[in-house]
């Protein structure tokens, strides 16, 4: 995995393995993770906390953070049937993507295009933020979620929130007066908590204790990984690392770049009803900066695979409720194509139907798996794919023998 010269990057680096550590400091013999010591948080972080699942902040009064980040579910989406979440008006107007996973954001650069020119880092699926104060802004004041029209209204609710008075101690007595600095404050606390509490980055799975050498993984699950590694065969760690970093850190599954990957238009997103309209990750519609490399058009951020198993609906337009039917994508795109995507007029397969014809090129046709064509054998069989996925679901976090 590159090293990323990004100030906080050590030092988060350090404290995930400072966790690990206290965590298998509290194993029995060859015991799971069940003596890991609960870390004080700062006032800014236990503040956070409560501004995390106050839905009183938002227009409606009925939207969080927690709304659409959901503890039990790896602080993603907490229902699976639940494409993107609905926000505005009584919940009821739904956005354009799925909700990710918050955990292990702390170790995320900042957007960067790297010495090879390859995009890599930032905050959302197209690497829009460079920070999680700034990922926690666009929430608030975003048309369909919370949505506030101004960073001033925010900070009105703010000062009827039970926990105002906290707010002031921490930030100053005058600081709800201020709405530009509050609401900076605001943000700020929202990222301090993400950053201190051990919920967001636990490393506490079955694999993070195989590889310190204190639980076995199943021959299946041994077998999956070696399929996930193959790569001739899954090559899935060729975008999400298994091994241990370079410095002895747990991997994160993630090498933080971006692919284009073809998934197939999702009919339940209501944008998506207007034939004209396309998600295009980096390059449109909501990440404008990069409007004129339309080579990258189409390619969303490379996101972590830990919990992967309890973070369903899968992909940016959450268009898979089931891991089976993400990694039969995966390895059946090319080879049965039949499969996943829409027919035209004519009947035809309407490949890559989720992008303007134009951009179709964009998509990756030549790292295995996707190097296949139609009628070749499938990287992986159906047996073979079921092994990749019980291996997977031993990435979720909280494991205990």
């Amino acid at each position: 995995m590159r090293a990323y010269p990004i100030e906080g990057f050590g030092v988060l680096r350090s404290l995930a393995v400072a966790v690990i550590g206290t965590v298998l400091a509290g194993c029995g013999g060859g015991g799971g993770a069940t003596g890991a010591s609960v870390v004080a948080l700062s006032p800014a972080a236990a503040l956070g906390e409560k501004i995390f699942f106050d839905a009183s902040l938002s227009a409606s009064g009925q939207m969080s953070c927690a709304t659409c980040h959901a503890e039990a579910t790896a602080h993603a989406t907490s229902d699976p049937d639940v494409v993107v979440p609905a926000g505005r008006e009584a919940l009821t107007r739904p956005g354009f993507r799925n909700a990710p996973s918050l955990r292990y954001l702390t170790l995320t650069p900042a957007f960067l295009f790297d010495k090879e020119g390859t995009p890599t880092g930032g905050f959302n699926r197209d690497g829009r933020a460079n920070s999680l104060m700034e990922q926690a802004e666009r929430p608030f004041l975003a048309a369909l979620e919370m949505p506030n029209d101004t960073a001033a209204a925010v900070v009105e609710k703010a000062k009827s929130a039970a926990w105002a008075h906290e707010f002031r101690r921490v930030f100053g007595a005058g600081i709800l007066d201020a709405p530009d600095a509050a609401f900076d404050r605001t943000l700020f606390a929202l990222s301090r908590y993400q950053q201190e509490d051990n919920d967001f980055h636990p490393f506490d799975s079955k694999y993070d204790l195989f590889i310190a050498g204190k639980v076995a993984l199943t021959g299946r699950e041994l077998q999956g990984l070696a399929l996930f590694n193959d790569p001739a065969r899954g090559n899935c760690a060729a975008c999400h690392p298994s091994a241990r970093t370079s410095d002895g850190s747990p991997p994160l599954f993630t090498d933080f770049t971006y692919d284009n990957i073809g998934v197939p238009r999702n009919p339940a997103i209501p944008a998506n009803a207007d034939a004209s309209y396309f998600d295009l990750g980096l390059c449109a519609p909501f990440r404008t900066d990069l409007a004129n490399r339309t080579d990258l058009c189409g390619a969303f951020k490379v996101p972590t695979l830990r919990n992967v198993a309890i973070t369903a609906p899968y992909f940016h337009n959450g268009r898979y409720r089931t891991l089976r039917e993400v990694v039969a994508f995966y390895v059946r795109r090319d080879t049965n194509p039949e499969e996943w995507y829409s027919r035209a007029a004519d009947g035809s397969v309407n490949k890559f139907d989720d992008l303007p014809p134009a951009y179709v090129k964009n998509v990756n046709t030549t790292e295995v798996p996707y190097n296949r064509h139609l009628g070749d054998a499938p990287a992986l069989s159906p047996d073979e794919i079921d092994l990749v996925v019980e291996f997977l679901q031993t990435l979720t976090d909280g494991y205990r023998p």
